[in-house]
């Protein structure tokens, strides 16, 4: 195996980390395009190192599952366990014996190939032809996926064991429930177990083709070299063409509470509402409140009230989490057992506080300062381009979407956070889940 000599260039790829970085944020050429069979190509080329990190991504997340819940995470896993040509064995060894990495998974939104080679001939050669042929031939063998599955209920099992899993789980079921992002890419055991394998056949057919993806690509090609590569991966698929777009996501009406008993040393306190779209009118005001809020570490506000006034919690955070239709508005904590009332009660002051009155002028200048200063660094290295990428091409975000981003996090004013924290987030309407050791469940405003 030849993996060392990938990871050695991974090393440089980070000492090269800030020159790239620097040339991303005065803005990497993004290059677009679609090939023959129909799939949009982002391509961004960076000469200065002989590897190429490649990201395909299809609208084919847990939000497809229907009633088969974990069937995309499912499908996906298969495709790397072997072709119509090769079993799952071959398969890792042709991937491994030229220092390549492979893999693929799912999410609720997408799901997602990733490849990362050397761009000598014989090593780009060996690893583009398995991917391509893993992704339109895969085995999909009975056998194979009888191991899978039961892995995977093995996996499932000890989720049930981890009270942050558990917790993770529940709330985003209390804050969608009946919309396709309730479930867990993962699935619940009674759903993996009636998975045929001839359900992620079918779903393969229907989702896994060239209209439905995007190819993202980074690293040390000419553009027609990308063309090329862009053609091959996606030669073998059908046309086929991207699923009607998923329902909106409703706002709760109501506050929601939900006490999960479990024998844990502390108790895990979750709240959550719908929050915003990846596109969102009001993305970069709620990105930059939340930074404020709960999304900075220790210099956050929660972390404030919540640890260093009142030695409540550890840690206490706060994100948004956005998708093609709206995603989750999350915070998080955990306290000791006989704390978590209280906890709650500062975590839900806070946000309400927050929302009336907004960031002061000095957190806001901190926060763009932190922000901005940082940005470069998220962007440091082929394998993070190709991840944003693969984000702008998946939800048509602008091409200039990383040329911008400091820029347009600078310009947002206090008076716009407020603003949209006022109308986007409600501490009255929140789901809350509750893990730890407690006697039932509370009656009041549950489900």
């Amino acid at each position: 195996m030849r993996t060392d000599n990938i990871r050695l260039f991974s090393i440089a790829c980070a000492l090269f980390g800030l020159a790239v970085a620097s040339a991303a944020v005065a803005g990497p050429k993004i290059e677009t395009w679609k090939t023959t069979k129909g799939a949009r190509v982002l391509f961004v080329a960076a000469p200065d190192l002989p590897i190429l990190d490649v990201r395909l991504v299809f609208d084919a997340g847990s939000a497809r599952d229907g009633k088969r819940s974990g069937l995309a995470s499912l499908t996906a896993h298969m495709l790397t366990q072997g072709t119509r040509e090769w079993d799952a064995d071959t398969v890792a060894e042709r991937i491994e014996s030229v220092g390549a990495e492979f893999s693929a998974s799912a999410t609720r939104d997408m799901a997602t190939l990733s490849l990362r080679t050397l761009t000598a001939e014989s090593a780009l050669d060996q690893a583009l032809e398995t991917v391509a042929k893993s992704l339109s031939e895969p085995r999909l063998d009975r056998a194979d996926f009888e191991r899978v599955r039961e892995n995977r209920l093995v996996a499932l099992r000890q989720d049930e064991q981890d009270p942050s899993t558990v917790g993770s789980k529940a709330i985003y079921r209390k804050v969608f429930g009946d919309h396709p992002y309730a479930s867990d890419p993962a699935g619940t055991p009674e759903a993996v177990s009636a998975t045929r394998c001839e359900d992620l056949v079918e779903f393969h057919r229907r989702y896994y083709v060239a209209g439905n993806a995007v190819v993202a690509i980074v690293g040390a090609l000419a553009r027609e070299q990308a063309r090329d590569l862009a053609e091959r991966l996606t030669a073998g698929l059908d046309t086929g063409e991207a699923p009607p777009a998923l329902p909106p996501v409703p706002e709760l009406s109501a506050p929601i509470l939900e006490r999960l008993s479990f024998p844990s040393t502390q108790t895990h306190v979750f709240a959550g509402q719908p929050g915003m779209r990846r596109f969102d009118p009001d993305y970069f005001p709620l990105y930059v409140g939340n930074h404020i809020l709960g999304g900075s570490g220790l210099v956050s506000l929660l972390m404030d009230e919540v640890r260093e006034k009142r030695g409540l919690s550890y840690s206490v955070y706060s994100f948004f989490h956005p998708m093609s239709r709206r995603g989750p508005f999350l915070m998080g904590l955990q306290t000791k057992n006989g704390q978590a009332t209280k906890a709650r009660e500062v975590l839900m002051d806070t946000v309400r506080r927050f929302r009336e009155q907004g960031p002061t002028e000095a957190e806001l200048t901190a926060a763009v300062k932190h922000i901005t200063s940082g940005f470069p660094l998220r962007i440091a290295g082929n394998s993070k381009v190709v991840g944003y990428l693969a984000v702008i091409g998946f939800y048509s975000l602008p091409l200039d979407y990383l040329d911008r981003f400091s820029e347009r996090v600078s310009e947002v004013w206090a008076e716009q956070i407020r603003d949209a924290f006022d109308r986007r987030v409600h501490p009255d309407r929140f789901a809350t889940v509750i893990v730890g050791p407690q006697e039932g469940r509370a009656a009041e405003g549950e489900d």
